[in-house]
Formats: C-alpha cells, sequence, structure tokens
C-alpha cells in the first residue's frame, strides 16, 4: 500500500509535470481553425458581439507586437553592425548575404511572371477603377532614394519609417566601429536595451494563438468569399507562387547548395513561419526569426546581423512574387498590353527595390513604386486593397522562411553552420530552457 507523498509542495509538482506541453505550432493552428469557425459563426449568424470580439482580439494582438518595432528595429540593425566584428571574414558574408538575397529575389519573381502569365489573373473580373480605393501611401523611384534620409531623429519612430531607422542605425552603427573603445558605453547600453526589447516581444509573442484566433476569425467575417471571389484567380496565383518558392525552390536551396535536410529546416523554422503568417510582419517575427536560424546552427553573432538585415530588406513575397503577379492583374483590369522590357523592370524593380516594403505589414509601397515604373494606372493598387490582409499572410510567411533560409546557405557555404545542431533543432519551445540548478544533497 503506497503512502501519499509528505510534501504537498512535491505533489502538486508531480501533477503538474504530468499536464502535456502542446508545441507552439500546434497552439497557433488550434488558433487559426478556432479563429475561422468563429469568425464563420459570426457572418453567418450576425453575432454583433462576437464579432466585436474577434476584432479587439485581433487588433490588440498587432498593437502589442508593433509598439516595439521603431526601437527594436534601430537597436537590432546597430548591434548586428557591431556584431560583425566578432566574426571573420565579415565583409565576405555580408557580401554575400546580399548576393543570395538578390538571387532568390530574381528566381521569385520570375515564378511570379510565369504564374501570372499563365493564369491571367486579371481577365474576366469585371472590376474597374470605380471598385477600388486610393492608397494611402504611394511609392516612386524619387521618393525612395530621398526618403532613405531623414529630416530629423525623432519622426521616423513615430511615423514608423523603417527605412529611414534602418539608414540611422546603421550609420551609429558603423560609427560605433570607428570610435571604437570610448563608444562601448553605448555599445553595452544598446545590447541592455536590445535584451529589454526581446524579452517584452517574446511576452507578446506567447500571446500568438490568442492574436491568430482574433486575426482569422475576424479576416473570415470581414471578407468571406463574397469579395473574395471576384479576386480567386489572383488570391490563388499568389499563394501558388509562394508556396512554391516555400516549399519548393527554399527545400531545393537547402539541399543542394547547403546540403541539408530541408525537413529539418522546417521543423525548427516553423514556429517563425508560422507567427510570420499571423502576424503579416516581418520586424515583428524578428526575434523569434533569429532564434530559429540559430538554432539551426547559424552562429549567433552572424544571425544576429543576417536576420535583422533581411527583416528589413528580404521581402520574397511581398516584393518579388506580389508586385509581379499584382502587375500583370492590373494591366489586364485596365487592358494594358506589358511588353519583354516591362517584365524587365518588374524584375529590376523586385530585386533592387525590396527595402521599399521595410518589414512592414503590407506591400502597397512595392506595388505602387512598380506600377509608377511601369506607368500603369495607380487605381489598380485600390482594386487589391479589399484583399491585401487575405494574401498578405502567405507572403510574409514566404518573406520570414527566405530570412531563414539565407543564413543557412551562407553559413554552409563558409564552412561556419553547425550541422549538429541543425539536425537536431526543434522549434517547439520558443525560448532556452534554463540550466538546471544543482540539488543540495
Amino acid at each position: 500500500m503506497s503512502t501519499p507523498p509528505s510534501n504537498p509542495a512535491s505533489a502538486t509538482r508531480g501533477r503538474i509535470s504530468r499536464i502535456p506541453n502542446v508545441p507552439f505550432w500546434a497552439q497557433i493552428l488550434l488558433g487559426l481553425v478556432l479563429g475561422a469557425l468563429l469568425g464563420w459563426a459570426a457572418k453567418s449568424g450576425d453575432i454583433g458581439w462576437l464579432q466585436t470580439a474577434l476584432d479587439k482580439t485581433g487588433s490588440i494582438f498587432v498593437q502589442l507586437l508593433m509598439v516595439v518595432v521603431a526601437p527594436l528595429v534601430f537597436f537590432a540593425i546597430l548591434v548586428s553592425i557591431t556584431n560583425l566584428r566578432n566574426v571573420s571574414n565579415a565583409a565576405r558574408l555580408a557580401t554575400r548575404t546580399l548576393l543570395w538575397f538578390m538571387v532568390t529575389s530574381l528566381i521569385a519573381v520570375v515564378i511570379g511572371l510565369a504564374i501570372g502569365l499563365l493564369t491571367d489573373p486579371g481577365a474576366g473580373t469585371g472590376l474597374t477603377a470605380a471598385d477600388g480605393g486610393d492608397p494611402k501611401k504611394k511609392g516612386s523611384w524619387l521618393d525612395f532614394l530621398t526618403g532613405i534620409v531623414p529630416t530629423d531623429v525623432i519622426t521616423p519612430f513615430t511615423e514608423l519609417n523603417v527605412l529611414q531607422i534602418v539608414f540611422m542605425a546603421a550609420v551609429v552603427g558603423v560609427a560605433v566601429l570607428q570610435v571604437g573603445e570610448k563608444a562601448q558605453p553605448l555599445l553595452t547600453l544598446s545590447e541592455s536595451v536590445l535584451e529589454l526589447l526581446q524579452k517584452v516581444l517574446w511576452w507578446v509573442i506567447r500571446l500568438a494563438p490568442l492574436g491568430s484566433l482574433g486575426l482569422v476569425g475576424t479576416a473570415v467575417h470581414k471578407y468571406g468569399w463574397n469579395l473574395i471571389s471576384k479576386y480567386a484567380t489572383f488570391t490563388a496565383d499568389i499563394y501558388v507562387g509562394c508556396a512554391i518558392v516555400l516549399f519548393g525552390v527554399y527545400p531545393l536551396l537547402l539541399a543542394t547548395v547547403a546540403k541539408v535536410n530541408p525537413l529539418r529546416f522546417f521543423k525548427g523554422a516553423w514556429p517563425a513561419i508560422q507567427l510570420a503568417f499571423v502576424s503579416r510582419s516581418s520586424v515583428g517575427t524578428m526575434p523569434l526569426t533569429q532564434k530559429v536560424t540559430e538554432r539551426l546552427g547559424v552562429p549567433k553573432d552572424y544571425a544576429s546581423f543576417a536576420v535583422p538585415f533581411g527583416s528589413t530588406t528580404k521581402m520574397d513575397g511581398c516584393a518579388s512574387i506580389y508586385p509581379a503577379i499584382a502587375a500583370i492583374f492590373v494591366a489586364q483590369v485596365f487592358d494594358v498590353p506589358l511588353e519583354v522590357k516591362d517584365y524587365v523592370l518588374i524584375a529590376f524593380v523586385s530585386v533592387i527595390g525590396s527595402a521599399a516594403t521595410a518589414g512592414l505589414t503590407g506591400a502597397t509601397v512595392m506595388l505602387t513604386l512598380t506600377l509608377s515604373t511601369l506607368g500603369l494606372p495607380m487605381a489598380g493598387v485600390g482594386l487589391l486593397l479589399a484583399i491585401d490582409p487575405i494574401v498578405d499572410m502567405m507572403r510574409t510567411a514566404t518573406n520570414v522562411a527566405g530570412q531563414s533560409v539565407v543564413p543557412i546557405l551562407v553559413a554552409s557555404r563558409e564552412g561556419i553552420l553547425d550541422r549538429a545542431a541543425y539536425e537536431t533543432a526543434d522549434g517547439s519551445h520558443l525560448e532556452p530552457q534554463p540550466e538546471p540548478q544543482p540539488v543540495a544533497a
């Protein structure tokens, strides 16, 4: 006959330890499914309080996620640049990272153009300029080039101009490297602030299953299939194009260039890909992207440069696939023929101008930049605003996956990838587990 434990606390710990640990990916998946069901129920039953609850739940999650974006980008870029001093062949690593960003972007835009030409997404929609709305933000090459340099140090943070924040952070980071030992107090403070911001963001990320429930529920309720049916081909094109890059191009590069198991990549990186799908923000997902990239064997000093850099410039979904298909869609809606030189221009804008997306939710600025370069009607942007949240989820998931794939490719080619860590990577836990404490005898 067994005797009950003498210490009630130990019994409680025993019961708690038997509670199954639900993986993070499963929590988000559950949130997606429940959100879709609740959104459908709210729409079909016209349940006002449920509509409001879903909308507020999703919007509060996004607000929490975005509140630290500006300072996070600044300090992450600053610290990442200074971290390069600890990496051998830093200039070569940075150059190869940028080259791979451009190569994968070019592959993605070619896939987008091919899909658009094969499916004619703008044909037969019945849409006109009157169906659209004016975009709040527009982009041009002049705005892009002159908009990099801020007029003051406050406005980029208050208006969340990520491109200008990246510029200022890069300048300060290089200056810190040049000044050397005298700038160490500033660097130490920056590293501490970055740690604090990442800790706060980790707390928000833990709410992602609840946030996904609200965001997906709101999307299902707000859009349904009545609106999406007009854009069925376009929506399918974006998802198919992103899926080809995400599940075709990236695994092929991992297998042939990095010579690693692509399935292991998805196992390790899936939490970041899921959060990107829900949040629609590469920058908001950045701490998690960096964490999974490090767990996949990329050295921390290099990952802390490559991932923040990629989060603001590496946009295969938003800046390559999307503008390519969207340009063809707009041209067909307004019956404007495109020539070979136009497709070359689309590829050029996508590869060179991807920083215009700047890691923020949506890719409207990138699309207006593409349309203005081609001379297509800007009213076409308004046609796509209505459905943007639906396609943006898949675009951002593709962006984030690429931001992790490229550092793995470069690290492997440079011989600094920890292959043992890659083969054992597990994305179930978000944060490192605390070191076990010795038990007193």
